[in-house]
């Protein structure tokens, strides 16, 4: 029987990395894999230019027990032209050469509006399986650098509570979390997961392929309905 690596994912604020463009940063309901491997790099120690293989070779599925409400929160950013100012030795400098360069063109460098989304009071359950589980497990329990769901705007709001199960498929692993006290009566009805029968398959661009330049390729993600009750003690 397979061993699975379990542990909650509870955070008042969430985003979850969707195919961003310059001015949107979206967020998927649920964490993907790129998200759940960058929380165990975290915990390890690893940086983003170190080395992923273990964590590369690990199977990862999600339940969703609570995909929480959206929020939109908007920036203002002022982008400095190359045209207009050339090799600044700090932003504080080069908004000033800016505005000397409005000043000689006679017209505005407008700034532009970007929009960053997030999920409010989400829920998630993870199961991973692979090697080295009982050292990712030391590891959320004594992460080295913070962790956070998504952005460091979004710390985690309940323990991880990382659990070692022997169990038949992720689900049942799953079954074995320990969530937070006020959560204790939640119940999973959605599981992604990278094996195993599917009702139905998506594709996302979450498998990181360059970390330093942010790269990811597309997977299969298998979605199936599930009954996940936790009654998982501390």
């Amino acid at each position: 029987m397979p061993e699975y690596l379990v542990f909650t994912l509870a955070s008042t604020l969430a985003s979850m990395g969707d195919v961003a463009g310059h001015e949107r940063r979206g967020t998927w309901t649920w964490p993907g894999r790129s998200a759940i491997l960058g929380l165990l790099a975290a915990a390890r120690g690893i940086k983003r230019d170190g080395d992923f293989s273990a964590l590369d070779a690990l199977q990862v599925s999600v339940a969703v027990f609570e995909t929480g409400k959206p929020m939109r929160d908007y920036h203002t950013v002022q982008t400095i032209p190359t045209a207009a100012v050339k090799r600044p030795q700090s932003r504080p400098e080069a908004l000033r050469l800016l505005d000397a360069y409005e000043l000689r063109q006679q017209k505005p460098v407008h700034p532009v509006i970007t929009l960053r989304d997030y999920r409010q009071g989400v829920l998630y359950g993870a199961a991973v399986q692979g090697p080295a589980l009982e050292t990712l497990r030391s590891a959320l329990e004594h992460p080295t650098f913070h962790l956070y769901l998504g952005r460091k705007a979004c710390p985690l709001s309940a323990p991880l509570a990382p659990k070692i199960v022997a169990a038949e498929a992720p689900e049942a692993a799953l079954a074995h979390l320990t969530l937070p006290p006020w959560q204790g009566t939640a119940m999973a009805e959605t599981l992604y997961t990278e094996a195993g029968p599917a009702e139905r398959i998506e594709t996302r661009h979450d498998a990181p392929t360059d970390r330093r330049l942010w790269h990811f390729s597309q997977r299969q993600v298998h979605v199936r309905t599930v009954t996940i009750r936790p009654e998982g003690k501390p």
